[in-house]
C-alpha cells in the first residue's frame, strides 16, 4: 500500500491541487472544490466593454482600460520601472511571459481570497482535467518516493491503455521516452506521459515481483478516471465511495447503485470523507437520485440573486442511508451532507466537515487563460450557511484503523465504516 509520505498523482489527473488519494489508514489528501456555475469571458480590465447577456451571466469582450482604472499612468510607470530593474540587476535571465503571469496572479491574489485563482493556458488545461476526469493518457496512478525520487505505479485503472499493455501496480518506471524518471517531480513526469490521442509513449519499467526489466509502448487514449468505487459489505449493505464530484461522477454513482441493487442492496453507506468537492451540477444530480422532491441547495451572490437547485422527486432512495464525513469533506461534499441532514434522510457519521460554503466560477479569457473567482455563498435546504463552521455529524466518531498488524487498508478494519454498518443493521432489524 502507498506510503502516505510519498507524493502521489494520477497520470491522467496531474494537476497538483490536492487530488484526493487513499492510503493504508484511509487517508486521502484534501481536495479543492470549484463549482462551475457558468462561463464568463473577461478581459484584463473590464471597464469599457462589449457585453452580451445570457441568463445571469455577462460575456465581456474587447475590454479596454479607462484612465481611472488600476492601470493608470502611475501604475504602468511603476511596472516599467520594476521591469527595468529586473532586466539590469536580476542575477539570471528574465522570462517576460512568467513576469506577465505574475502580474495577473498578483491582481487576483490582491482579493485576499485563496479560492480565487488566475490560470495561464497550460494551468487551465490541467485544471479542466481535475473537473472532468478526462485526458489523453494511459490510465495509471503514479507515486514518487520523496527521498529517492523513484516513481512507481500505485494503481492501474481497469480497461485503460496501461491495463491493456500489461503494466502492473508496483511496477517502477525508470524512464519515459528516454528521460530518467527520477530526474524530475512526478507532476512534471506525467506531462511527458500525456500527449495527443493515438500517439504512443515508451516506458522502461522494472518489475520488483519478478526482477525483470521490461519495455512498453503504450498508446495514449481518452481516459475517464473513475471517481466512484463500490462494493457489497455483507448483510446486503452496499458501500459507495466518492473521491470527488466530476463531470462523470453522477453517472458513475447511478451505475454503482444499479449494480448494488442487482445484488440485493437493502441499505447504503455513502463515503465522502477526504472528498474536497467539485462540480455543483454533479452533487445536485446525485441528490436528485437520493432525495424526494424539494430544494437541495441554493446560492446567493453579492447582488442578492438566488439560484435554487432542486430534486425532482422522480427517483429517490427508500432504504436506510449512512453518510461518512470528516474534516476534509468540503464544498460539494458538504452540499450532499447538508441536504441529507436537513431532510433527515440518513445518519451522518464521523467528524465535523471542513466548512466551505462558497462557490467558485471559472471564467475563460479570450487568450486561452482563465480566472476562477468566488462568486456566491451557498446555503443548505434549511438556510444554513456553513462557511467556516462545517456540518456536525449525527454520530461523532474519530477515525481509527483497527487492524493490529497495520497491513494494507481494508474496510473491515475502518471503525467509521463499521459503525455505519452497525447503525444500518439496527435500522434494518427495526431496533
Amino acid at each position: 500500500m502507498e506510503n502516505k509520505n510519498e507524493q502521489q498523482v494520477s497520470e491522467i489527473m496531474p494537476e497538483p491541487i490536492e487530488e484526493p488519494k487513499k492510503s493504508k489508514k484511509g487517508q486521502m489528501a484534501k481536495g479543492v472544490a470549484c463549482g462551475i456555475a457558468g462561463t464568463i469571458l473577461v478581459g484584463f480590465v473590464a471597464l469599457n466593454v462589449v457585453t452580451k447577456i445570457t441568463g445571469t451571466k455577462i460575456y465581456i469582450t474587447n475590454a479596454t482600460a479607462k484612465t481611472d482604472s488600476i492601470l493608470d499612468t502611475k501604475t504602468v510607470q511603476k511596472i516599467n520601472e520594476l521591469k527595468a530593474y529586473t532586466d539590469m540587476y536580476y542575477y539570471d535571465n528574465v522570462d517576460d511571459t512568467e513576469l506577465k503571469d505574475g502580474l495577473y496572479e498578483g491582481m487576483i491574489s490582491g482579493l485576499g481570497d485563496k479560492y480565487s485563482v488566475y490560470y495561464n493556458e497550460e494551468d487551465y488545461k490541467q485544471m479542466q482535467v481535475s473537473t472532468t476526469g478526462q485526458y489523453y493518457g494511459i490510465g495509471a496512478g503514479l507515486r514518487q518516493d520523496p527521498d529517492t525520487m523513484v516513481v512507481s505505479i500505485s494503481k492501474i485503472y481497469e480497461g485503460t491503455p496501461s491495463d491493456e499493455a500489461g503494466l502492473l501496480a508496483d511496477d517502477v518506471i525508470t524512464s519515459v521516452d528516454g528521460t530518467d524518471a527520477t530526474s524530475m517531480e512526478v507532476t512534471e513526469l506525467v506531462k511527458l506521459i500525456r500527449g495527443e490521442e493515438g500517439t504512443s509513449v515508451h516506458l522502461e519499467v522494472y518489475r520488483p515481483s519478478t526482477g525483470e526489466n521490461l519495455s512498453f509502448d503504450v498508446e495514449r487514449k481518452n481516459v475517464t478516471l473513475p471517481s466512484v468505487s463500490s462494493q457489497m459489505l455483507g448483510d446486503n449493505i452496499g458501500y459507495i465511495h466518492i473521491d470527488s464530484f466530476e463531470t462523470e461522477t453522477a453517472d458513475q454513482f447511478e451505475k454503482a447503485v444499479a449494480e448494488l441493487d442487482s445484488e440485493g442492496m437493502k441499505a447504503l453507506v455513502l463515503d465522502v470523507r477526504y472528498n474536497g468537492g467539485g462540480l455543483v451540477t454533479a452533487v445536485v444530480q446525485i441528490l436528485d437520485d437520493i432525495l424526494p422532491e424539494g430544494t437541495v441547495v441554493y446560492t446567493e451572490d453579492k447582488n442578492g440573486h438566488r439560484e435554487t437547485y432542486t430534486s425532482s422527486g422522480d427517483t429517490y432512495m427508500e432504504y436506510p442511508l449512512a453518510v461518512l464525513i470528516n474534516e476534509d469533506s468540503a464544498s460539494a461534499s458538504e452540499i450532499l451532507a447538508g441536504a441529507i441532514k436537513d431532510y433527515e434522510y440518513g445518519t451522518l457519521i464521523g467528524t465535523t466537515t471542513f466548512g466551505k460554503g462558497i462557490v467558485q466560477t471559472i471564467f475563460p479569457l479570450e487568450d486561452g487563460d482563465a480566472v476562477k473567482l468566488t462568486t456566491a455563498k451557498y446555503f443548505t435546504p434549511n438556510g444554513n450557511y456553513i462557511h467556516g463552521v462545517g456540518i456536525d455529524p449525527d454520530i461523532e466518531l474519530e477515525y481509527e484503523y483497527l487492524n493490529p498488524d497495520g497491513t494494507e487498508y481494508d474496510v473491515k478494519y475502518d471503525n467509521q465504516i463499521q459503525k455505519a454498518v452497525e447503525v444500518l443493521t439496527e435500522e434494518l432489524s427495526g431496533k
